[in-house]
């Protein structure tokens, strides 16, 4: 009887193969990402969306790799527009620092419901897509 060899290298495809069982399975590795990404608040949102709503699009990015850094792309996309559309709402409500000045609770009040509001869009724009 002929003994089988521990490993095999396929010239075909370049991968090596070792015997497990009586088979010949593929000695596969996922790379390791080159950067470590730092994912904020809306990554971390918009992937626990990706997981629960759109699995085989979270999948695919895990898989090939670049989920951290699509990931850090969105936050800093979404960290972006929030400011902008914070700054775009004051202007357009008239809340200033001369009002800060003047009536602190009633810019606490305002601001509140500007943040709270733009933090909406972004989820509907860029999060929950």
């Amino acid at each position: 009887m002929t003994t089988l060899k521990n490993t095999l290298h396929d010239s075909n495809n370049g991968l090596d193969y070792t015997m497990v069982n009586g088979y010949y399975l593929p000695n596969l590795t996922v790379a390791a990402p080159t950067e470590q990404h730092p994912t904020g608040r809306w990554g971390r949102l918009h992937k626990r969306y990706l997981k629960e709503h759109h699995p085989i699009r979270y999948n695919q990015l895990l898989l090939s790799g670049v989920l951290g850094s699509y990931l850090a792309k969105l936050d800093k996309q979404a960290e972006e527009q929030l400011a902008l559309t914070i700054r775009q709402m004051q202007e357009a409500e008239g809340v200033t620092e001369a009002l800060k000045a003047a009536d602190q609770l009633e810019w606490v009040r305002r601001m509140n419901s500007i943040r709270n509001r733009a933090e909406e869009i972004i989820k509907t724009e860029l999060i929950f897509v």
